[in-house]
């Protein structure tokens, strides 16, 4: 099976999904990549002809009701933290108001004094997914994407969760599409600032599997078609100034790039 890189763009007040072609043409699709309850792409039909995406906007390649994170799920991360190893997934969420597009800038809040990157593999679920066994958990994915679970570490420390460390608006870049017709393991997340490598590492080196990862929230919470998860980061995490350009690269989903800004006190970059 290929892979298949489906993104989200606006142009002229009209939001569509679009598979890319290449670095700068899509061809366009009709209906919803979320609404089928089967393979994916039973519920749509995709343009014959690519047409150049050049002015089009690029948006988050989903809309999720919720973004459950997954805490200390590579060892070395959790060991330069020192933290100790979790018996079970450590769950979090982020909002949804903290998703940022390719190209978005992150903006550090004036709350704190250290914003750290965090590349990490996401996984879009494709189908309402309760109670899910484990063995089962891959027929409820629609595919895979890149994310920067952004955290104000001296908030982290701070606090008793995550919640604002991991919550403020843009701390969640996300993009820049959803590769479809991956495996998962055979995955390596990168993450380079300024053009240095600072993170690299294979996603199956992760203390809890994609499938297990899905088995044990879905049995939490029904995830929805759009949903997110956040996979947990390797080794390497470090902060982040205005100035600084992140990106987090997953082959052959993409690399997703952000610049770093300074927020204002009224919420503006500065």
């Amino acid at each position: 099976m290929g892979v298949d890189r489906l993104a989200r763009f606006r142009t002229g007040g009209r939001t569509f999904h679009a598979l890319l072609v290449g670095d700068d043409r899509a061809r366009e699709v009709h209906g919803d990549p979320f609404a089928g309850d089967g393979e994916p792409g039973a519920a749509w039909e995709v343009d014959e002809e690519a047409r150049a995406t050049s002015s089009w906007e690029l948006l988050t390649p989903c809309l999720p009701s919720k973004i459950i994170g997954v805490g200390r799920n590579y060892g070395k991360h959790a060991a330069e933290l020192g933290h100790d190893l979790p018996r079970e997934p450590l769950l979090f969420l982020k909002p949804p108001s903290s998703l940022l597009a390719n190209g978005g800038t992150i903006l550090v809040p004036e709350d704190s004094r250290r914003v750290d990157f965090e590349g990490e593999l996401g996984v879009v679920i494709g189908r309402e997914a309760r109670h899910v066994p484990e063995g089962r958990a891959f027929d409820y994915i629609l595919g895979y994407t890149c994310i920067n679970d952004v955290t104000a570490r001296d908030l982290q420390a701070r606090d008793v969760q995550f919640s604002r460390a991991k919550g403020f608006d843009t701390f969640c870049p996300c993009g820049p599409c959803i590769a479809i017709g991956l495996r998962p393991g055979d995955l390596v997340v990168e993450t380079y600032v300024n053009g240095t490598k600072r993170q690299s590492s294979p996603v199956s080196s992760m203390m809890f599997g994609v499938a297990r990862l899905i088995s044990y929230i879905s049995r939490i919470m029904t995830l929805r078609p759009g949903d997110l998860i956040a996979t947990g980061t390797p080794e390497g995490v470090g902060p982040l100034k205005p100035g600084d350009e992140v990106t987090v690269s997953i082959e052959p989903i993409g690399r997703l790039v952000n610049r770093v800004g300074a927020e204002r006190s009224d919420g503006r970059e500065s």
